[in-house]
């Protein structure tokens, strides 16, 4: 008979083979532990245990069927029978069983979020009240809020705290939609997804004999990834396996990243209390990383006090150091991504795929995606939308190509009654029919409205007219307004801000978030020194809207409907957690990002920062790069970083702090991978001195400045000016500023003051 355990290690092996009484199992990154839980449940079928009789909780489905696929290979189809899934399947089918004993017929419905959003929606319709006060989405919010902590209706509405809260936030009907809310869901023998924690709990609760038979049916209980729990999750394990106490969970405390979704980790660091007699054992041998990279993950985590002590340690190749990277700003960080990805595999004959490029939050992914793109570097966002896929992200662009093209019928009907304004479904039916029976554009109807007869009342013609005068009105400022100013100007007139603003749903923040990084893409893209028309000759122009949307819609456009797997990985940390890749970039290592501002406050907060910093390095197999800027373009204006503490506490012998900045490639054309070592400028740095008073404050003429000079930009500050290029309006400067770096810069356009 095949000796299961001898394929183990000697942790894993004592791990798999103590199945009686708690056990607690830490483990570490890449120390192999679906491995040993997969093992251990086969160990247990082996020694007797029915299938039925094991719980297997995970967090994903995909997890569960490849864990069970696993046992069945080692054990046979006997495996089948485990009850394995994530929380949320097994409790339903759990309730489905008893559903009766709740009032629900077997066969309930289970709602989606839409679902949910549609029943609140009319509630609040059918109770009066305003739709902009009681927004949807935070009403869901609250609701969600108080099953995950098993707070009822009852509950809810007698607890003084929660309706002071509600009050104060001018929102005192929440309790009465949560009632009616959960009425509709029982009458239409519905539950959502929060209902399925709640009524398992429910069940558990006021049904003794149900909570004896489910003891008695899962005698052995094992929980993946418990440092992941919630308050409900751990109270349903807890109860159900109190009888026999043969549980067992998996986890790292390391990598709980999850306190946003109200995983406590507690739980996990608690267990001992909750089990005296548990027997705990810590895989500590990472086999997917290189030394360098696990005594660097290890630096960094050492400084965390909440944790199980526990010391990682592998048998791999030291490898590398960690690489770190330092760009003037995020564009500038994007390309120097692009080009180690694009040396890397074409030094070491790699494959895209090998590559991930993770951030902390998704409005970082635009400057490595502009990056990869012009570098024609294949790639794909996982758990995310690519940037400019984004909901506000299209509704802006579509307002946008609407001024720079007024036929633009599908823009237009993405936009025209978004915001809300009046311009109802029926009257763009009406619109639309005439506009095809005449073979013309919606907009030529909107335009002519009189002429086409159309029966739309007094008051919507008005707010079709002002519509349509809106956007003539910047249509006609295209070649005077350059892209950044005039798309503020849309943008501030179409209310779309003002909108996301008094509509309170939890994730406006960030759709407001992504608004103004798009509008940070702009602002860099007027900047620019160059344009490069299609000829491939310089011009001098004002940076337009057309022409910038000519760039994004290039970068948009898809690459055919093959699905090429061969791209690089872009993901957020959080979406990382569980993944691995060969090389690891880690961008917007800077204070404030990562961490994040709102994670400083408290040692919790920041220590959960810390962790996912953690996961992100332990990410990386055999090469991690760690990336940062100087400055970010942040709300439209400049703003200078600060390297991230989380860089400073990797200990010095294990990472490689660059020496020399390399230069960005020249702006407007299409970088080349470095294959060989490139050449830069041999500029020595500006020594920082006492400038004396400047030649007063009106901006020099073109012919004034001179190579040698020292110069003020209005953003930039102090310079050196290396080089002259050109005549007249077409004259440059090459100019070395203290802080941004080299920069090139239209005279024309620069308003340099002349320091000495």
């Amino acid at each position: 008979m095949r000796d299961l355990l001898s394929e183990l290690n000697e942790e894993q092996r004592k791990a798999a083979a103590c199945i009686e009484g708690p056990v607690m199992i830490i483990a570490g990154a890449g120390s192999g532990k679906t491995r040993t839980l997969t093992y251990r449940i086969a160990h247990l079928i082996e020694e007797g245990v029915d299938p039925f009789q094991i719980l297997a909780l995970t967090f994903t489905n995909k997890a569960a069927a490849e864990m069970k696929e696993r046992i069945i290979k080692l054990v046979g189809n006997a495996a089948r029978n485990i009850w394995m899934g994530t929380f949320h399947s097994v409790f339903a089918k759990i309730l489905r069983f008893e559903a009766e004993k709740l009032g629900y017929i077997p066969s309930f419905t289970i709602y989606d979020t839409d679902d949910s959003k549609s029943a609140i929606k009319q509630i609040i319709k059918t109770l009066n009240l305003d739709p902009k006060t009681y927004n949807v989405g935070y009403v869901l919010g609250r609701i969600s809020m108080a099953k995950s902590n098993l707070i009822s209706v009852a509950d809810y509405m007698n607890n003084a705290e929660i309706q002071q809260s509600d009050a104060a936030a001018r929102k005192p009907m929440i309790g009465e939609i949560y009632k009616q809310y959960n009425q509709r869901l029982r009458n239409s023998m519905a539950m959502d997804f929060d209902d399925l924690l709640y009524n398992m709990n429910v069940l558990l609760r006021d049904f003794p004999e149900v909570l004896y038979k489910y003891q008695e049916r899962f005698r052995h209980i094992l929980v993946d990834e418990y440092q992941d729990t919630n308050f409900s999750q751990y109270l349903i394990v807890k109860k159900m396996a109190a009888r026999y106490e043969n549980i067992c969970v998996v986890g790292d405390d390391a990598q709980s990243i999850y306190a946003f979704r109200g995983a406590n980790i507690q739980n996990i660091l608690n267990f001992k209390r909750d089990y005296p007699t548990v027997k705990l054992f810590k895989l500590e041998q990472n086999y997917r990383s290189t030394q360098n990279i696990v005594n660097a993950a290890n630096s960094i985590i050492s400084n965390n006090k909440d944790q199980i002590k526990k010391e990682i340690w592998t048998a791999n190749i030291a490898g590398n150091r960690i690489r770190l990277l330092n760009g003037d700003d995020e564009r500038e960080e994007g390309f120097m991504v692009a080009n180690s990805i694009a040396d890397s595999k074409a030094e070491m004959d790699l494959q895209y795929s090998d590559f991930a490029v993770l951030y902390r939050t998704n409005i970082q992914s635009r400057a490595v995606e502009e990056a990869l793109r012009k570098m024609k570097i294949p790639y794909k966002i996982y758990g995310g939308l690519s940037f400019y896929r984004r909901k506000e992200i299209k509704d802006v662009l579509a307002y946008l190509r609407l001024v720079v093209n007024n036929y633009d019928d599908e823009a237009l009907a993405r936009v025209i009654n978004y915001p809300a304004r009046g311009i109802g479904q029926t009257t763009m039916d009406r619109i639309r029919v005439a506009a095809a029976d005449n073979d013309i554009s919606v907009w030529t109807v909107m335009e002519n409205l009189s002429t086409f007869g159309l029966g739309i009342n007094t008051g919507t013609t008005n707010k079709i007219n002002d519509f349509v005068m809106m956007i003539k009105s910047a249509t006609a400022q295209l070649a005077v307004l350059n892209a950044y100013d005039l798309a503020k100007q849309i943008i501030m007139q179409s209310g779309i801000i003002r909108f996301l603003k008094e509509d309170e749903d939890p994730d406006n923040a960030n759709r407001i978030e992504n608004i103004e990084e798009l509008m940070n893409g702009i602002q860099e893209f007027c900047e620019k020194e160059d344009i490069i028309t299609p000829e491939g000759e310089e011009e001098l122009q004002i940076k337009t809207l057309d022409l910038f949307l000519q760039q994004v819609l290039l970068l948009t456009d898809e690459e055919g409907e093959n699905e090429d797997t061969d791209k690089v990985a872009l993901m957020t940390i959080h979406a990382a957690k569980g993944l691995e890749f060969p090389y690891v970039y880690v961008v917007g290592m800077e204070e404030n990002l990562f961490p994040s501002a709102m994670s400083i406050s408290s040692r919790q907060e920041l220590e959960e920062e810390r962790r996912l910093f953690y996961v992100a390095v332990t990410r990386a197999e055999k090469m991690l790069t760690l990336s940062y800027a100087n400055s970010r373009y942040q709300f439209g204006s400049v703003s200078f970083q600060e390297l991230s503490r989380f860089v400073e506490e990797i200990d010095a012998k294990y990472i490689d702090v660059p020496t020399k900045k390399k230069v960005l490639p020249k702006v407007g054309g299409l970088p080349k991978p470095m294959f060989t070592k490139r050449k830069t400028l041999n500029t020595e740095p500006l020594k920082r001195v006492q400038h004396g008073p400047t030649q007063g404050n009106t901006p020099a003429a073109i012919n004034a400045i001179e190579v040698g000079m020292t110069v003020k930009h209005e953003k930039f500050g102090y310079g050196k000016v290396l080089r002259i290029e050109g005549d007249g309006d077409s004259r440059k400067a090459i100019i070395f500023f203290e802080v941004m770096g080299e920069k090139q810069l239209m005279l024309k356009f620069a308003k340099l003051t002349i320091v000495k």
